[in-house]
């Protein structure tokens, strides 16, 4: 079972503060429960090829950067959830005006398990807008707000 999901949000912020946003240090800023644990390279800083891992148990997920390309501000991750699924994560964010950006977020997955196909079979365009859209709100709760 494949399926993809894609979703925009905008962001009140310059591209140039969005974007990091997106990166496994930058997602620290506004993500409680996000604490990866760095392989490659141990400072976190993001590049291709860096190594990562998130989540415990059956939820354990492995990412690594595939492409990074921050002077057109976009992102890609492949990861690997073994017990359940394998998704590539793509980023792209572009500026819209001086303060505003829009945050293309995609997720393009594949079952592994029969417990992977019943994440996937749940995870529904409506679920993942709802998701990518409380990553927004977290973002301007945390980030935004102590801009003020």
């Amino acid at each position: 079972m494949q399926v993809t999901r894609q979703h925009i949000i905008d962001i009140p912020l310059p591209v140039e503060e969005a974007f990091p946003l997106f990166t496994p240090l930058g997602e620290m800023r506004w993500i409680d429960e996000w604490q990866p644990v760095f392989i490659h390279p141990a400072s976190g800083e993001t590049e291709e090829g860096m190594v990562f891992r998130t989540g415990e148990g059956d939820e354990e997920t492995i990412w690594s950067c595939i492409e990074w390309r921050p002077e057109i501000h976009h992102v890609r991750y492949a990861r690997v959830t073994p017990a359940s699924r394998f998704a590539h994560v793509s980023v792209r964010c572009a500026g819209t005006a001086p303060n505003r950006t829009n945050v293309m977020v995609r997720y393009e997955m594949t079952a592994l398990t029969g417990h992977g196909r019943e994440k996937l079979a749940a995870l529904t365009e409506e679920a993942f807008r709802a998701s990518i859209e409380g990553w927004k709100h977290m973002i301007q709760r945390r980030i935004c707000a102590a801009r003020s």
